[in-house]
Formats: structure tokens, C-alpha cells, sequence
């Protein structure tokens, strides 16, 4: 018996999926997604001349985004944010309300769905399709974040990107190469069981 006879179809389906269905598991991973964003964004380093500080919380806004789906990946990261701003410390450094890097979790939300609407096309089984996918989440959160970086503060755009952009652009490419190879390997896995 061949291995593609073996394996169940996967199509259309992100990791998520693979867990038995149940509103009570959509909750869960819902929850938990926002939970996984706010804890990652207290791996946080101040980036000197800038209000945006170096944090895990893009890339497990897009780790939840191609893991749970559009849908359940919009709805995570929209609880963390209505959370944050409510007052649930959890936003970069413990803080919480808007404050100048707020337009990054706008971003963040509308990555999130992008992303979890690529994956359920198949864009998380390799390494490849991967980097491409998080490139494009990566692009969409600055595309949000900047300009509201920008206007929040009055500075340039210019002066935004080199404030908001620029300093994050190689941690960002770490970031797309551990993603590259952690879903893709998640879903090798899988298709082994």
C-alpha cells in the first residue's frame, strides 16, 4: 500500500482540525491562542529611539493564525486584543489600553486570518510555501502597524519605519525560519499517526 493511499486526505484542513470537533474545543483553542500571543509578548526587548519593543507575539499571532484557521485565528487574536485593552496586562512588557504599538495588533488580527486562510489551502505543509506564508502575514502586520505608529505619534514615515520597520526585520526572518520548519514538521507528524 502506497503512503499517499495510507495517509488521510488532509485537504482544506489546518492542525487544528485534526483535533476532534466540539464548540468546546473551538473555545479552547480560541482561549488558548490568545493566552499563547500574551504570554509570548512578555519575551520582550526594548528597541533603543523606538516605542515598539522586539516581542514573540508576531510570531505566535501567526503560529496561531496557520494553526487554528482563519476564523478561530481571528477570533484568538480579537480576544486579545479586546482583552488588552480592557486591561488584561498582557500586551508587550505587561502593559495594556492603545498605546503607539497597537496598530501592530490590529495587524496581527487581520494576519492572522490571512495566514489561517492560506494554511486550510495547504500553505503549512512545507518548508517553502511556509516562508511564504509567514512573509506575507509579516507584511500585512507592518502594512497596519507602521502607519499607526505614524499617526500616533506624529512622526514621518520615514522616521515610522525606521522606528517601527526596520530594526525588526532580521528577527522577523528567525522568526519565518522556525515557523518554516515547525508546521510543516507538525503536519509530518500527523500524517504518520
Amino acid at each position: 500500500m502506497s503512503t499517499a493511499a495510507a495517509t488521510p486526505a488532509r485537504t482544506g484542513q489546518v492542525l487544528a482540525d485534526l483535533l476532534p470537533a466540539s464548540r468546546v474545543r473551538d473555545a479552547a483553542l480560541v482561549l488558548g491562542g490568545a493566552a499563547l500571543t500574551g504570554l509570548a509578548a512578555q519575551l520582550s526587548v526594548p528597541v533603543p529611539g523606538s516605542p515598539v519593543p522586539v516581542t514573540g507575539q508576531t510570531f505566535a499571532a501567526l503560529l496561531v493564525g496557520t494553526s487554528l484557521g482563519a476564523g478561530r485565528g481571528l477570533l484568538a487574536l480579537a480576544l486579545y486584543a479586546v482583552a488588552g485593552v480592557a486591561g488584561v496586562p498582557w500586551f508587550a512588557q505587561g502593559t495594556s489600553g492603545v498605546a503607539p504599538s497597537f496598530g501592530y495588533i490590529l495587524g496581527m488580527i487581520l494576519a492572522a486570518t490571512v495566514v489561517g486562510a492560506l494554511a486550510r489551502r495547504g500553505a503549512d505543509r512545507s518548508m517553502l510555501r511556509m516562508a511564504g506564508t509567514m512573509l506575507v502575514g509579516e507584511a500585512i502586520i507592518y502594512a497596519v502597524g507602521v502607519p499607526y505608529l505614524a499617526l500616533s505619534t506624529g512622526m514621518s514615515a520615514t522616521a515610522a519605519i525606521a522606528a517601527g520597520l526596520t530594526p525588526f526585520l532580521i528577527g522577523d526572518a528567525l522568526k519565518a525560519a522556525l515557523a518554516m520548519g515547525a508546521l510543516p514538521t507538525a503536519w509530518k507528524l500527523a500524517d504518520k499517526r
